[in-house]
């Protein structure tokens, strides 16, 4: 189970607030190029689960990561989704981001169980979506603050994956409040946003 607080910010200008106010804290950026699927039947869609492959670019070692994710539930901006994730070979990624067929041959225990749990005897592609996530280490946990690169437009999202996350979330609040960061609590994962088509109003 990932437990996650997720924070809205309403345009760029407080994002870019934001990263200035937290670059002392900053300890690296992540270029994700983040793409789903689905089984040819929606045996995943129609049980709440999805299917993606996260590649990270713009590295001197390209990587990429397979991840089921089933359940998700958001409430008062906490996120809470089953999620099982291993790594696999970026050229493997690639040729399945081409044809997504191929991930039906692919060796991963992750894919196994898709198979297996949910009866997905081939895949289709479902598009996705671009992400630059900058990672801080602040007051004791990592922040993720995330601009969202769709193709109808740009999100910006603070995650931060706690145990706690009552508690994170009064830390980030207060923070926010105390700097005049305008901010919202999420209420639709990026997944169902890229589903939806547009950026919630």
């Amino acid at each position: 189970m990932e437990i996650e607080v997720k924070l809205r910010l309403p345009n760029k200008a407080s994002h870019q607030k934001l990263l200035q106010l937290l670059s002392p804290f900053h300890i690296t950026t992540h270029h994700q190029h983040n793409t789903f699927f689905d089984g040819t039947g929606s045996q995943l869609s129609s049980r709440g689960a999805v299917l993606r492959l996260r590649f990270y670019e713009q590295t001197d070692i390209p990587k990429c990561f397979i991840c089921l994710k089933a359940k998700a539930v958001i409430t008062n901006g906490v996120s809470r989704v089953e999620e099982d994730e291993e790594e696999v070979d970026p050229s493997i990624g690639y040729a399945c981001l081409e044809d997504p067929g191929k991930l039906i041959n692919v060796d991963s225990r992750v894919l196994g169980r898709v198979k297996e749990e949910f009866g997905a005897n081939g895949f289709k592609g479902l598009g996705g979506f671009r992400t630059v996530r900058s990672v801080y280490e602040w007051n004791g946990v990592k922040l993720e603050v995330d601009e969202v690169k769709y193709e109808f437009g740009d999100l910006y999202e603070v995650e931060c994956e706690n145990v706690e996350p009552e508690k994170v979330k009064g830390m980030i609040e207060t923070f926010f409040k105390e700097n005049g960061i305008e901010y919202s609590e999420s209420l639709m994962s990026k997944f169902a946003i890229f589903r939806a088509g547009k950026l919630p109003s």
